[in-house]
């Protein structure tokens, strides 16, 4: 029997990394999923291995292309994004895969802000909230001030999609959706990089900016394919959207952040809107799309724990419930604030919240679960706004992990009223993605 020609892609969340064969309609014929345990860097602070990633991607494709029923013809990558890989002469990284979530040092981005800033001035040019870490460039100047001896060893800064894409390729490059993720990198009114990249001269060390629809052909383990040079990940959960909708319509793309997306709208930022998460990112072909972030998956996984523990729950107990109209008009009922948010600043869009979490007052899990929900979704209603209001979407797609609570998605159709609300099984809407742009 002739083998099926699919397209492999890898598929690398921060918690969860997964990779999948399509066949050529795109449909999923092959899976692994996988989680890594994080190391330290040197300052002791938890990061990624860059080499135990690095391993399992190679030893997975591997294994993929020995299997008799699949011929791999495509190879694509989508990772997350704020994580940069630096690499020497050889190709070897010469750093760890620094965290998004380290501290960055106040001294040096006063130092940072002093020379390039004020800070809104410089956010509203680069369309990147103040995040320090997460504001990726910035990594590139704290590693040239305070590891210089590091800095020195850099011969390219490859964004984490492009550097698996280098390791197949050979080619060190760089594109749009990843240089347009809140970097602090690219100044969107010009359409290059910002001035403080040359200035720091930085963009010697910045590979070549391609077209993300850009592919290679190559050899790996005597297989040729076709290797394309990544994506970020929630730019690639738009495009199986984009490809098959022909009305306005958002996406909210949800895991350990939720992403709200709206495709239809390039407005200029204002520095109301970068204070309260909202930001552009750059899509495969550089130009602007207005998106907002807020933190729910982690905050969710936080509260849950706590939850669990004090009802004394077993783990995933929430999972299986469905939801009750009366469980959540009783939580909408209540006057005041009855959770206390470990991450999530209410307060930035004009909410309230409760000083301490209302342990006391409630009567099982489920009237704690619908209240916590209820407050969750008026910050996601507040982030959804930022980037819905002034268009014409009446559509929103839900997809990611929160697609399948239904406590959620119905709290949030409530809160939502004019917007039709559907949740997609493209599940596997990162990846496809990423095999929509080589094929």
């Amino acid at each position: 029997m002739e083998p099926i020609k699919v397209t492999a892609i890898f598929d690398i969340g921060k918690t969860n990394k997964k990779f999948f064969l399509f066949d050529q309609d795109l449909k999923e014929v092959y899976k692994v999923y996988h989680r890594l345990d994080y190391t330290q860097d040197e300052d002791g602070d938890d990061c990624e291995s860059i080499q135990a990633l690095t391993q399992w991607v190679k030893q997975t494709l591997k294994e993929a292309l020995a299997l008799p029923q699949f011929l791999v013809i495509k190879l694509n990558f989508t990772t997350y994004g704020a994580s940069f890989v630096h690499i020497d002469e050889m190709g070897s990284p010469v750093a760890p895969l620094y965290n998004y979530l380290k501290k960055y040092p106040e001294n040096i981005l006063e130092q940072f802000y002093s020379k390039y800033g004020p800070s809104e001035k410089f956010s509203q040019e680069t369309s990147s909230p103040a995040l320090g870490m997460l504001n990726s460039g910035l990594q590139l100047y704290w590693l040239k001030y305070a590891k210089p001896q590091t800095f020195k060893k850099i011969h390219r800064s490859l964004h984490l999609p492009q550097y698996f894409s280098f390791l197949f390729t050979g080619k060190a490059v760089s594109e749009y959706t990843s240089i347009g993720c809140h970097t602090g990198l690219w100044d969107f009114a010009k359409g290059e990089y910002h001035h403080w990249v040359k200035a720091e001269g930085i963009d010697k060390i910045l590979p070549e900016v391609v077209d993300t629809t850009t592919s290679f052909p190559k050899t790996f383990d005597r297989h040729s394919m076709s290797i394309g040079v990544g994506v970020h990940d929630s730019s690639s959960a738009l495009l199986p959207y984009l490809t098959s909708n022909t009305e306005p319509f958002a996406l909210l793309s949800t895991g350990t952040w939720a992403i709200s997306i709206n495709p239809f709208n390039a407005s200029p930022l204002t520095t109301e809107e970068l204070r309260k998460d909202c930001l552009h990112f750059l899509s495969k072909k550089g130009q602007p799309i207005k998106i907002s972030r807020l933190f729910i998956g982690e905050e969710h996984k936080v509260q849950i724990e706590k939850l669990y523990a004090y009802f004394q729950l077993e783990r995933g107990y929430y999972k299986a419930l469905s939801f009750e109209k009366k469980l959540y008009q009783k939580a909408k009922s209540k006057n005041r604030k009855r959770f206390r948010f470990e991450f999530l600043k209410p307060d930035i869009y004009g909410i309230a919240q409760a000083n301490e979490t209302d342990w006391k007052g409630f009567t099982d899990f489920e009237d704690a679960y619908y209240s916590f929900i209820h407050e969750l979704t008026e910050l996601q209603e507040a982030s959804l706004n930022l980037v819905l209001k002034g268009t014409e979407v009446k559509k929103l797609y839900i997809d990611g992990g929160f697609n399948a609570n239904p406590i959620f998605v119905e709290t949030l159709m409530d809160k939502l009223p004019g917007i039709e609300i559907e949740t997609t099984d493209f599940a596997l809407g990162t990846a496809l993605g990423a095999g929509i742009l080589v094929n």
